[in-house]
């Protein structure tokens, strides 16, 4: 019973993943190039901001620009979910040692840092094909990829298997994103459970309400953003595609951080992060709406069973 439960956590997680992905990418591919425009780069246009962006890209790339690198994205969000919540779910399980009785925030951190640093290693290749294939734009004077498998094999030939886990160090700071957001809607969670079941006399998440999750995902993800955005900023320009010459524009994470002060202040350690608010913050709403809704039809069905 217990490693079913476990595989409809990973299933609930990635059918939330693909919702959110579907609903949120344009706003991605903003974000992306937000992030990665340093204004010394000529390949790549430049944006006032956020709608200015969207409505450029759908006007010289059409829905081909805006949704870039979507297949990718899709496949990471919904591997990177369903994984999450599988690995995150077992570590609660080894912490309270299988049993029902409440974890202390440093467990709910320890858990969310173990599946995300699992998940990290997992997922770096996609992120990286997804990356470049956002930053494609008529600008470009290398030869695009065609699409995500002419971009695993351009670079595998190109740039060597290394080239794919270019950005895996922010990418395992980043992992300190979910422990932050999972321990945040983890209490939030138990402390609105408890009030609302002192009220209605009821026990147990049941007393939740869709409202309920959407504010729960949206302000834990509010505070994850704003303590590891700069992280995602390195990672971005990590993963950017070289320049002709086959040399990347960023030598390492030490290499992002300096030129980035030097030349941007802390600004531009939070270039795009207008996009990165309207997309993540709706899109954790509705990540954890479908989530929590899709483990409550699985345990109507094993009533039902």
């Amino acid at each position: 019973m217990t490693g079913k439960r476990e595989w409809e956590n990973a299933t609930a997680g990635a059918i939330a993943g693909f919702a959110t992905v579907a609903v949120m990418h344009p706003l991605d591919v903003v974000r992306t190039r937000f992030q990665v425009n340093d204004g010394r780069i000529a390949n790549l246009p430049t944006y006032k901001n956020t709608p200015q962006a969207l409505f450029t890209i759908a006007r010289s790339e059409g829905l081909r620009g805006l949704y870039a690198g979507f297949s990718p994205a899709v496949l990471g969000s919904s591997v990177s979910w369903g994984l999450f919540f599988f690995f995150y779910s077992r570590a609660k399980k080894r912490y309270s040692h299988d049993t029902e009785e409440k974890l202390s925030p440093r467990f709910h951190l320890a858990a969310a840092a173990e599946a995300g640093a699992l998940v990290s290693f997992c997922t770096n290749p996609v992120w990286l094909i997804k990356t470049r294939l956002q930053l494609q734009n008529p600008l470009h004077q290398t030869r695009q990829y065609a699409g995500v498998y002419d971009a695993f094999r351009t670079i595998l030939k190109e740039e060597g298997w290394t080239a794919f886990y270019r950005g895996i160090w922010p990418s395992l700071f980043l992992v300190s994103h979910g422990s932050i957001q999972f321990a945040a809607y983890e209490e939030l969670r138990t402390l609105i459970v408890d009030f609302k079941s002192e009220r209605t006399k009821s026990k147990g998440a049941e007393v939740l309400n869709s409202l309920d999750y959407t504010i729960l995902g949206a302000s834990s993800k509010v505070a994850a953003i704003l303590f590891t955005y700069p992280f995602q900023v390195i990672r971005s320009r990590l993963q950017q595609r070289p320049n002709t010459d086959g040399v990347p524009r960023y030598a390492d994470s030490f290499h992002v951080v300096k030129e980035t002060a030097r030349f941007e202040g802390l600004r531009g350690f939070y270039k795009g992060i207008t996009a990165n608010l309207l997309k993540n913050v709706p899109a954790s709403a509705v990540t954890f709406v479908v989530y929590e809704n899709v483990l409550k039809v699985f345990k109507l069905t094993r009533r039902k069973d």
